[in-house]
């Protein structure tokens, strides 16, 4: 029975039946003194707390917390533990105590003597158009089957909350470069400023208070677009001066993330960013009345206007080619023509695209590769070396790559097993590379359209394919027709007497 439970029979027996205060002490065995509290209120006081005592340690608490303060003052690695105090008390102060007691009561201090650790915030009101915040955070994602880990970009617009996201496979400059273009693009304006934390993309190097050492492409990034930075506290002390991305990535990553998506590449996960970014405009923020959409559409007269020139974001660096035509660039590789073997070229790193080129020359480009180690190599780049080495075709890795893009379908791989029924394996993997050189001249569906046709006519010479495969492409040529017994000249052969006739009596008059 609870203590109102008691209060309520004392008061309900005194009320019904008119006892005494003796009588009614006696009823419910307790104290005189409860009996008064009970009719005086119906509410039970407060239990008193005792303060115990502590006459074992009561001697040594002054000194313990004397030496805990002066800890403050010295490096955390030679801070005095528990134990430490423990043995100090013994030795030096002759202290009978036990480790325990000692351990308890230096907690006790500690606790009384330690900050708070919540920073007193302020909050602020924003200005329309007047203030982003930019951030990376990470997160997981099954690409290709594959689970990976990517960095998901964030710029929200502080005045409506509306914020866009990106995932890319690296944090380098490039990523975020890339971030603020397609952010600026979606926004189709500029905010005044942007807050940032150290991100290394941007910072050199952090000197004193906000001081920084800024990256000189930044720099060029921030001049293109004519906005103004502003840079967080370093660490912790600085969070909550952009609570709002962080809160922002957090919040994206639990409603959208969750569970880990899946996509057959980087680019179809951004398009799923995307639609979830144009859904979340329906969202209303916590403490607002509005929707992000509605509070958008009056921020973005005061956007400043994106420039129409072009910023390049790609980070560009030259690489060697080694003896099996490929580029090193960020510990993967990437294939080029094998004619460029041993020379020295030109790479433009992209956040998702690598481009590489001879002297001006676009040579080749590969989509960014997520994986380290992973390479991406093209099978036009070997086709001189395959025509030398026919051989080498079947188990070539640029073949198994070709076939798990799609780019070698099943026609491909048809025409390729008719060529080596006439011909043979060398001469019918021969006119098969052929074949496929048709595609530096001709679109890649013509020259499959090409391989069909000539399939349908049972001829594998790529004279044939060549023929139908710029049919394909929209050329004007006159139409091949098949020879077959049905398409013979059925007529029946001239008779040549009569001439043979002449021929003789011309002979006779010489």
């Amino acid at each position: 029975m609870t203590r109102v439970e008691q209060f309520e029979r004392i008061r309900r027996d005194r009320r019904l039946e008119g006892l005494s205060i003796r009588e009614l002490a006696r009823k419910h065995k307790v104290h005189r003194r409860v009996v008064r509290q009970a009719l005086a209120s119906a509410q039970p006081p407060p239990r008193k707390e005792v303060a115990r005592r502590s006459p074992v340690m009561g001697p040594y608490e002054d000194t313990i917390r004397a030496w805990l303060v002066a800890d403050k003052q010295v490096p955390k690695k030679q801070r005095h533990t528990a134990r430490r105090i423990f043995q100090r008390l013994v030795v030096e102060q002759g202290a009978s105590v036990a480790e325990s007691t000692v351990r308890e009561t230096v907690r006790r201090i500690r606790a009384e003597l330690a900050e708070p650790t919540a920073e007193a915030t302020v909050p602020q009101v924003h200005e329309p158009g007047r203030e982003a915040e930019v951030d990376f955070g990470e997160f997981y994602a099954v690409i290709a089957g594959v689970m990976v880990k990517l960095w998901i970009f964030s710029l929200r617009l502080s005045a409506s909350g509306r914020a866009c996201h990106r995932a890319f496979a690296t944090q380098a400059q490039e990523a975020f470069f890339a971030g603020h273009l397609d952010a600026f693009e979606r926004l189709g304006g500029i905010p005044a400023r942007i807050r940032y934390d150290n991100l290394k993309p941007a910072v050199a190097r952090v000197l004193l208070g906000r001081e920084r050492v800024e990256s000189e492409r930044f720099v060029l990034l921030r001049s293109h677009f004519g906005f103004d930075s502003f840079y967080c506290h370093p660490g912790i002390e600085g969070a909550h001066e952009k609570g709002g991305v962080e809160g922002d990535i957090g919040w994206f990553r639990r409603n959208h993330l969750v569970p880990v998506p899946e996509a057959a590449s980087l680019a179809e996960l951004n398009e799923m960013i995307a639609a979830y970014d144009h859904a979340d405009l329906s969202r209303v923020i916590e403490g607002r009345r509005a929707t992000i959409g509605a509070d958008f559409a009056a921020e973005a007269p005061h956007l400043q206007p994106v420039p129409d020139e072009e910023f390049d974001v790609a980070r560009h660096v030259t690489a060697r080619v080694d003896t099996k035509a490929r580029v090193c660039v960020r510990q993967c590789r990437y294939s080029v023509p094998i004619s460029h073997i041993g020379r020295r070229l030109d790479v433009a790193i992209g956040a998702t695209e690598i481009v590489i080129s001879a002297k001006g020359t676009v040579v080749a480009t590969h989509e960014r590769l997520i994986e380290r180690g992973a390479a991406s190599l093209q099978l036009d780049h070997y086709l001189e070396v395959l025509t030398r080495k026919p051989g080498a075709l079947a188990s070539s890795v640029p073949l198994a790559q070709a076939r798990a893009e799609g780019r070698f379908t099943p026609t491909h791989d048809a025409y390729w097993a008719e060529a080596r029924r006439q011909l043979g394996d060398r001469q019918g993997t021969g006119v098969l590379i052929e074949a496929l050189l048709l595609e530096r001249t001709l679109p890649h569906h013509a020259v499959i359209a090409g391989m069909a046709a000539a399939l349908a006519l049972t001829t594998v010479a790529p004279e044939m394919v060549a023929i139908e495969a710029r049919r394909a492409a929209g050329e004007h040529l006159a139409p091949v027709i098949p020879i077959t017994e049905a398409s013979c000249d059925q007529r029946p052969a001239p008779d040549l007497a009569a001439y043979d006739g002449l021929l003789g009596s011309s002979g006779e008059g010489r």
